[in-house]
């Protein structure tokens, strides 16, 4: 059985803006009330009417990053993956880091580019 994707993120230099916009765009319901004021687009309240959808984040970029979108598969080990990504091609652009309690990340880059994240949470 394959891993699953179960995080979306979209990070640029205007978080508030990007919250709105998506939020008026798709009609997600955006809760940035936590300590890191990163937008959480929960699953539930954003799924269609057959139960269809994933959860995601919109946030600030750090200062002199431009920002990206991708997408985030749920592994057993975040070291292990991203060392796979490299051996097969990609290359490592952050990580294993820990962003909260028990939630575990690395992003790479694929062989053309492409930014993709791994996640291991214990929830």
């Amino acid at each position: 059985m394959g891993h699953p994707v179960v995080h979306f993120e979209i990070i640029g230099n205007d978080a508030e803006k990007l919250r709105s916009y998506y939020s008026e765009l798709f009609g997600w319901e955006i809760d940035s009330d936590n300590p890191m004021n990163y937008g959480i687009v929960p699953r539930e309240g954003n799924v269609s009417a057959d139960g269809i959808g994933i959860g995601g984040g919109v946030g600030a970029a750090p200062e002199g990053y431009p920002g990206h979108v991708t997408f985030y598969i749920q592994v057993p080990d975040v070291e292990a993956a991203l060392a796979k990504a490299e051996s097969l091609g990609g290359s490592r652009t952050m990580g294993p880091d820990d962003v909260m309690e028990g939630v575990e990340i690395g992003l790479f880059n694929d062989p053309e580019g492409h930014l993709v994240g791994v996640v291991n949470s214990a929830s």
